[in-house]
């Protein structure tokens, strides 16, 4: 009966130390299971007359990476700086979109904006500038970056590495899901998505809980206007899936969820 009572005397100070460690964890993406981020790239008229009306029906807040120099920036200034007094994140996408040309499958790319002819200081100046122009429209200092094309140099020059202290975080291109703490906020990934089922959108989202990590979508068109488009169906079952499991999934705008990352690496 001794020995008996010995077990089950070290089994009751397992559970109890062990309910003590988990107690000791810091918080798991906001209270939840996973975070998801909801990206559009571009700065495109459909940003603002599909998607913007769909997330906020469903009272979702996404991040929006504007290209200064757009057309449906500068023509829809009072819609965008409304899109950011409702909580959606501006991000700054450059201001004018520049790709390295030299590239395979970049033959797209317009010869004044092509980044390989780019010197260093022309691409801050106009990474600077696009701050300053989103910060007139949303009266913010604080937003993510967004690498246009995934282009993360000139040469052999990091450009984000010139300005990354005025940015929480950067979201490139490269798709995974990961922990806080093996996610590098210089080059937060994210899965592209064009003309998936939403099969595929929610699967995704299903293994960002089952992993407790953090998912990034990056969207273009969405029900058209852009050559990378994504489905308004698609997409509107999504944004459902992640509301009816928003107990679980964290959706928050980009500037949030890098904010919280570097305060979990501390």
């Amino acid at each position: 009966m001794l020995f008996t009572n010995r077990n089950m005397l070290g089994s009751l100070l397992l559970i109890i130390s062990t309910s003590v460690a988990c107690a000791q964890q810091p918080p798991l993406w906001n209270q939840k299971k996973c975070a998801v981020v909801l990206t559009y790239d571009d700065g495109i008229d459909g940003h603002l007359d599909n998607v913007l009306p769909a997330l906020d029906s469903l009272q979702l807040k996404g991040t929006f990476y504007l290209v200064g120099s757009a057309p449906a920036v500068s023509n829809r200034i009072p819609e965008w700086r409304r899109a950011a007094q409702e909580g959606h994140e501006l991000g700054n996408h450059t201001l004018f979109h520049p790709c390295n040309a030299q590239l395979p499958g970049r033959t797209w790319v317009q010869p004044d904006r092509d980044l390989s002819k780019y010197t260093v200081n022309r691409a801050i100046s106009e990474i600077r500038a696009n701050n300053t122009l989103l910060q007139a429209i949303d009266g913010k200092t604080q937003r993510t970056f967004a690498f246009p094309c995934g282009d993360l140099r000139i040469g052999d020059t990091s450009i984000y590495e010139q300005v990354k202290n005025e940015f929480p975080g950067a979201r490139g291109v490269s798709s995974g899901l990961y922990t806080a703490a093996q996610i590098k906020l210089d080059d937060i990934p994210a899965f592209a998505i064009q003309d998936q089922p939403a099969s595929y959108l929610i699967h995704l989202v299903d293994e960002a809980i089952k992993s407790h990590t953090l998912l990034v979508f990056l969207f273009h068109g969405v029900g058209g206007g852009h050559a990378i488009n994504e489905g308004l169906a698609e997409h509107s079952q999504l944004l459902h899936y992640l509301k009816q499991h928003e107990k679980e999934v964290w959706v928050a705008p980009m500037a949030e969820v890098a904010a919280y990352m570097q305060q979990l690496k501390q």
